[in-house]
């Protein structure tokens, strides 16, 4: 009788380690997805080899458009931004990787539990096992009381075998789990570091090409022999954006008056103060108005707009609700975008890294809809924030304080 009751316990007991089979397959196919992410991150090792600015390169492709300063502009902004884009993707990049290092942590963690656990009730069921000794299975089937009793018995003691098994199959794929988690621990880490050195070299190669671009626009504009031209350029640059700014604005005035042929409400601006457009600024580098004296030119020149001076790569805001009427490429204004607020109001940010909208887009007051960059006609990274009411330019600081 006390056999009996001491097997019908142990049976009770291989039940639940039944479930180690399925918990094996389990474990194995997370091994098979982490050897996925481990491949993925590899892949991604690889991909960071190459990509970055190659300076050198630039600055050589283009010495031939140097004497056309409009064109040597264009050419090296897109060139600062794709740099600028791969910084941002980069940044992008460490994050997730920081997160996932995080989570993959708490993984390996929770799989060096797990495997400790099973490591030590194996020690138990062995110690249990030497201290039975082999003929305790024997004597458990040939003290049956029956030969339906023995079989049952037989049965049992086959189950025990098939659990010790699993147990033992469970423990080494619990230990594989745990080594695919540390490589890819070491992967993700490895893959991070690589991100955040080249997030150092993009951004010495970004700051290089704007040095030359503004050492280039400076001495252009600082050659006495040419000062005259120049200053021409600069006045026929100036009524070339206002001629695409004004444009832009009639051609709202005429998707208005169709608005209002079919009965549908036009936009109207209802008197809010605007958002600060660049919440990363430093400082005011330019404020809107007659500058004293133009910098290289000798000659006073009116500023239509204010310069935030903010880092590269930073983000630019729409100062209120609107429609985007506009999200491209000026030579002047470099990449640039106007929003319609309604009433003949229209802000435009100028001079961006990375437009993040296009034309048609709704935006809101507060939304992100560039970066802040310098391209165009700019020697720093800065946001050129203009107001326009009713075809011309006004004080922006009416509506941001």
């Amino acid at each position: 009788m006390a056999v009996t009751i001491m097997m019908t316990a142990c049976f009770a007991n291989v039940c639940p380690l039944m479930s180690q089979a399925d918990e094996v397959s389990d474990l194995k196919q997370s091994i098979a997805k982490k050897q996925k992410e481990i491949e993925e991150t590899q892949s991604q090792r690889k991909q960071l080899e190459g990509g970055l600015t190659d300076v050198k390169q630039v600055i050589n492709s283009l010495e031939q458009s140097k004497s056309n300063l409009a064109s040597y502009v264009s050419q090296l902004d897109t060139e600062l931004t794709a740099a600028q884009t791969r910084i941002t993707e980069l940044s992008d990049m460490i994050t997730q990787k920081e997160e996932q290092i995080v989570q993959t942590k708490a993984e390996l963690d929770e799989a060096l539990a797990k495997e400790a656990s099973q490591y030590e009730a194996m020690k138990a069921r062995i110690k249990n096992m030497y201290e039975r000794g082999n003929s305790f299975y024997l004597e458990a089937i040939f003290s049956a009381s029956s030969f339906g009793d023995m079989l049952n018995r037989a049965d049992y003691v086959e189950k025990l075998t098939e659990s010790d098994r699993n147990i033992l199959e469970n423990f080494k794929t619990t230990r594989e789990y745990v080594e695919v988690c540390k490589t890819q621990l070491e992967e993700e880490q490895e893959l991070l570091e690589e991100a955040k050195a080249n997030v150092e070299k993009e951004q010495e190669s970004l700051e290089t090409l704007i040095s030359e671009k503004q050492t280039e626009i400076q001495a252009y504009e600082a050659d006495i022999n040419s000062k005259e031209a120049v200053i021409r350029e600069y006045e026929a640059e100036i009524a070339a954006r206002n001629a695409e700014i004004k444009a832009l604005e009639d051609a709202v005035k005429v998707e208005q008056a169709a608005l209002e042929e079919a009965s549908n409400p036009k936009r109207k601006y209802d008197g809010g103060m605007f958002a600060w457009p660049a919440p990363s600024y430093t400082r005011i580098s330019d404020d809107y108005g007659e500058r004293e004296i133009h910098p290289v030119l000798g000659v006073k020149k009116f500023h239509n707009g204010v310069d935030m001076a903010s880092p590269g790569g930073s983000p630019i805001l729409a100062a209120y609700d609107g429609t985007v009427v506009a999200a491209t490429y000026n030579s002047s204004m470099g990449n640039y975008i106007m929003i319609d607020h309604g009433d003949n109001l229209f802000t435009i940010y100028m001079h961006a890294s990375a437009l993040y909208v296009s034309k048609g887009t709704e935006v809101v007051k507060g939304q992100k809809i560039a970066a802040v960059g310098t391209t165009g006609r700019s020697t720093g990274n800065h946001l050129h924030f203009s107001v326009r009411l009713n075809g011309n330019y006004v004080n922006p600081w009416g509506y941001l304080k």
